[in-house]
């Protein structure tokens, strides 16, 4: 059973059949013919049940924001502001995009959206401060995924809503190890610019500094009221992003002007068609976790790589491996579909912390995407940037390294993915 599964899952892939097809073929083909007396439209009602959950709201919401965001002034009010910080000190141009990334991504929740939005004004920066075309590419690229473990996370989002951890205490906890690959991030860049002797920008007065930092202002409120409003208990994940929303729309459309009335139903059709492809693979996700749970099949898979009795560190360390590689071939959205609900139940027998579990997920997910041969984010590269596969993977060993190392950290020393229960955050 457990073999025609794999083996029509990995034919739908060869074929070229989308992922929403990949993944309920084999579900419908094994429940047809291993229990053929079972009433099929049960698989029908686990599809609607994978998008009925009322925190999936929050993910269209997201979305939306991070694209009214795109279109508008957002990114270069940002990229302003840090640069005239920071700019001056070795690296300062590459540690620029690194922190607009990591601050982009505690507004859109989106690798892509930070890619494509920080990226682009960003690249030809770089590349005139003596930065070559592999090292930008692939610091962009990397600097981007730290959008996955930054709240908000549509990453996190459809984790909690396959195992039913909460949205707020991941969203905090991400933060940590999301700050700490910025660092890694940025620590690594000075030495490379000051080893190479790449030029700085000249340092910018207080008063340059203060003018950038009023003109970026009102869009730091933005993670502000987001991460305020879910921690002070006032709004929910989902509340917050609706008002991330109208607050999006305030500040493009009535302050900075920076688009108009008339832009918004285009923006709306770009936001509709990421939505409905998340919610398509999410629907369908949830109906094979229910399909491959009722043919038992997880426990054979756990017990077949795991053992009848495995540690938590040794869960951990498969389960990281599994995503690794799940990641380097498909996007990371099926694949925490899929293998979450396979790996959940024994992670926590094992004694693993759901959340410490989500971190790791979300780590891995995040190495997945800009590791060769099929990275998503590499493609994404060479789709913007029209640049060679081996321009865009040449720079990527120290970022993939960094990433891998914290991961290890977090698998090793829970009590970092834990870090907000030390300072009795309300959890």
């Amino acid at each position: 059973m457990v073999t025609v599964l794999l083996v029509l899952m990995f034919a739908c892939l060869i074929l070229g059949f989308p992922m929403f097809l990949c993944m309920i073929v084999p579900s419908l083909v094994v429940l047809l013919y291993y229990f053929p007396s079972l009433d099929i439209s049960l698989l029908m009602q686990q599809v609607i049940s994978g998008i009925s959950s009322y925190v999936l709201l929050a993910i269209p919401m997201y979305i939306f924001t991070a694209d009214i965001m795109c279109a508008g002034e957002t990114t270069k009010r940002l990229l302003d502001w840090i640069e005239s910080i920071i700019g001056h000190v070795h690296g300062g141009l590459a540690i620029t995009g690194e922190a607009t990334c990591t601050l982009f991504g505690a507004i859109s929740g989106s690798t892509m959206a930070t890619l494509v939005t920080v990226g682009k004004p960003m690249r030809p920066s770089l590349l005139k401060g003596g930065y070559n075309d592999s090292h930008t590419t692939a610091m962009l690229m990397s600097s981007a995924n730290i959008a996955l473990l930054i709240p908000p996370s549509i990453m996190m989002i459809l984790y909690c809503v396959v195992t039913g951890t909460s949205v707020a205490e991941l969203f905090l906890a991400g933060i940590g190890p999301g700050i700490f690959i910025f660092i890694c991030f940025a620590v690594y860049d000075y030495f490379y610019a000051k080893r190479r002797n790449l030029p700085t920008r000249p340092k910018a007065t207080w008063k340059e500094r203060f003018q950038t930092f009023k003109k970026a202002f009102l869009t730091l409120g933005l993670p502000l009221i987001i991460l305020g409003g879910i921690y002070s208990g006032m709004t929910s994940p989902t509340e917050a992003a609706a008002i991330a929303v109208l607050y999006a729309l305030i500040l493009e459309v009535l302050v900075y002007k920076s688009i108009t009335w008339k832009d918004i139903p285009k923006i709306s059709y770009s936001t509709g068609l990421v939505t409905g492809i998340v919610f398509i693979i999410a629907a369908t996700g949830q109906a094979f976790s229910w399909a491959i749970t009722f043919a038992n099949i997880p426990n054979i898979i756990t017990e077949t790589l795991l053992g009848p009795d495995p540690s938590a560190l040794v869960v951990m360390f498969v389960c990281s491996l599994i995503f690794l590689v799940a990641c380097m071939f498909v996007d990371s959205i099926p694949v925490v579909l899929i293998v979450v609900p396979i790996i959940f139940p024994v992670a926590v027998k094992a004694g693993v912390n759901p959340i410490q579990l989500g971190i790791i997920v979300t780590l891995q997910s995040a190495i997945g995407a800009i590791t060769p041969p099929f990275g998503c984010n590499i493609f994404t590269a060479c789709a913007i940037w029209n640049l060679k596969f081996q321009t865009v993977i040449k720079g990527l060993a120290p970022y993939i390294l960094i990433f891998v190392v914290v991961a290890l950290l977090m698998i090793l020393v829970p009590e970092l993915s834990l870090w907000y229960k030390f300072f009795n955050l309300g959890f």
